[in-house]
């Protein structure tokens, strides 16, 4: 398959791997999606094999970018709705839970055991304390996000007592508008501790009863964007047609986050030219080059990406990764760049600063206020966020082998004639998980949080 009639190398359907489709000289540019993935590092004669030991990338460090407007302005209409949670501050949550949230890792064994007593959700992680500058703060702002996330009607902040992360200072985080929607339990303090903290549970579960599903504007949806596992048909099959999925969402109004900034690299102007204005092109130029200054700074080059996963399904360089990777959002404009801890607010397309590693980058997304994630893999992984994790396999092999992790097959789109129907199928589907519909990682119990680390813990 030519995937883009400017390309000088064709895909292999079965296996993701590229072949020339012309002789290609030793320092010329390769091709795909349009685009050049990387440089022969030797002479390629049509019909190799072109992978790791004749195509290398191109990226360095830092770059300086001109700002040259590519997007089409989105009108966005407001027929079409979806059934959510109106919660007490406007947010609108797609599932009505309770989450148990540590303050710090040395209560995880206590959220966990409470977890398992009342039905409920724990997200534990490791840090809360013995951190320093930085990563305190992105604990913090992270933890906080997930406490905000309106998926949960009842959140139990579950602390020590002795922790950097305590509850007095984290509790200055947090969204106090709706009381009765956060319990508190500060494990040092109370003489039952379990005891304690399955009565706040159990006042937050009867306080989640209070909540029925209502008609919600689909433009109160926000949905995050993810690739893991990627091979080579993430950027034929899958990708693409989530990318037809966020074109035709924004066009009712709806929000769209895409993280991963290092699986940007090689692709970043795309992204960049489709900045509403020259203030969210800044930014996206910051993000971008930020990310490139922590690599070098910890003395990586840039493009040591993809994995080997990603290699053995096909994909050579980060650019040929990015390009695929960057599909996935269409071609809806670029109208905010978030950090760690920012909210998604604008209809559009949002870019969300963190790595390309799958449990951060989804984790951040929850942080974020999404409901849901959107997430393409071709070599499959069981891994599912705090939300509704939607799994979308890029191959009809993978679909075919892991029914328990997969919920949705684009390698049908391997067949042209199939775009259509199963465009609009998924479609519906999508909407189907926001009323309700169970992904397999929610029928499974994988929910899973993990918080980007930098520096020095004590």
């Amino acid at each position: 398959m030519i995937i883009n009639e400017k390309d000088n190398v064709e895909v292999n359907t079965e296996n993701g791997h590229k072949y020339a489709v012309r002789d290609i000289e030793k320092g010329e540019k390769v091709i795909k999606y349009g685009y050049p993935i990387g440089v022969a590092s030797e002479n390629i004669k049509k019909g190799d094999h072109v992978h790791s030991h004749n195509l290398k990338t191109a990226l360095s460090g830092t770059l300086d970018y001109k700002y040259e407007p590519n997007y089409k302005e989105i009108i966005p209409r407001n027929d079409r709705f979806f059934y959510g949670y109106r919660r007490k501050n406007g947010d609108v949550g797609v599932r009505n839970e309770v989450w148990i949230i540590p303050t710090v890792g040395c209560v995880n064994g206590i959220a966990k055991r409470v977890a398992q007593l009342t039905g409920t959700v724990a997200l534990t992680h490791p840090f809360g304390c013995s951190q320093l500058g930085d990563d305190l703060k992105i604990t913090q702002t992270v933890l906080a996000g997930l406490a905000g996330n309106p998926n949960a009607a009842g959140v139990l902040i579950l602390g020590l007592g002795c922790e950097t992360n305590n509850l007095k200072v984290f509790s200055e985080l947090l969204d106090m508008t709706d009381s009765k929607r956060l319990e508190f339990v500060n494990a040092q303090d109370e003489e039952d501790e379990i005891s304690a903290s399955v009565s706040a549970v159990n006042r937050l579960k009867a306080y989640a009863d209070s909540f029925v599903r209502e008609k919600i504007p689909l433009s109160e949806l926000k949905i995050g964007i993810k690739c893991g596992g990627s091979d080579g048909l993430s950027g034929i099959t899958a990708n693409p047609m989530v990318g037809r999925f966020s074109d035709r969402f924004a066009a009712y109004g709806g929000k769209l986050v895409m993280t991963e900034v290092p699986e940007m690299f090689g692709a970043e102007t795309i992204l960049m030219n489709r900045a509403v204005d020259s203030d969210v092109f800044d930014k996206t130029v910051d993000l971008i080059n930020r990310y490139k200054e922590y690599f070098i700074s910890h003395g990586q080059v840039v493009y040591e990406n993809p994995s080997p996963g990603n290699k053995e399904g096909g994909i050579t360089t980060l650019e040929e990764k990015s390009l695929g990777c960057v599909t996935k959002a269409g071609a809806v404009p670029v109208v905010d760049v978030l950090d760690y801890g920012d909210r998604v607010a604008k209809s559009g397309l949002s870019l969300l600063n963190g790595p390309g590693n799958d449990i951060v980058a989804c984790t951040n997304l929850a942080a974020a206020g999404c409901q849901l994630v959107l997430f393409t893999t071709g070599r499959g992984t069981p891994l599912g966020s705090p939300l509704p994790t939607v799994k979308i396999s890029t191959n009809r092999r993978l679909s075919a082998k892991k029914t328990d992790w997969i919920d949705f097959n684009a390698g049908e789109l391997l067949e042209e004639s199939k775009k259509d129907a199963v465009d609009a199928a998924f479609f519906e589907y999508v909407i189907s998980v926001a009323n309700g519909e169970q992904t397999k990682n929610e029928i499974n119990s994988y929910k899973e949080i993990s918080i980007f680390k930098d520096g020095v813990v004590l």
